[in-house]
């Protein structure tokens, strides 16, 4: 005897159910990668940093500088941004360093991204 086609109907849908649980649980499964670009700004090394230090020994202690203006040679940036795979909060700082010379003049920490510091 032929199945009906309410039979049929009851029959796909079913199937198509058996095969989407499986695929929609493991959607939830996918690994996210850390998102992490930038200096790695250690607050104690951000700290150290002082008002009379030379150039080198800026970059000895925070590394080689993320953003070197060509028209404002004297300014220093350095940028940390870090985006865990799992958590919808990212860790942003921002650290501006200026020179008079070769000597350290001022030192902006933490400031907001998006000022023009």
């Amino acid at each position: 005897m032929a199945p009906s086609a309410l039979q049929r109907w009851l029959r796909t849908l079913g199937l198509a159910l058996l095969l989407a649980l499986p695929a929609g649980l493991l959607g939830g499964c996918v690994y996210r990668l850390d998102v992490q670009q930038g200096n790695l700004l250690d607050q104690t090394d951000i700290e150290a940093v002082q008002e009379g230090m030379t150039r080198s020994q800026v970059r000895y202690l925070l590394g080689t500088p993320l953003a070197v203006d060509p028209f404002k040679p004297d300014r220093w940036d350095y940028m940390y941004y870090l985006k865990p795979g799992k958590l919808s909060r990212a860790t942003q700082r921002w650290v501006i360093v200026r020179f008079d010379g070769d000597i350290v003049r001022e030192v902006n920490r933490d400031v907001p991204l998006g000022s023009q510091g």
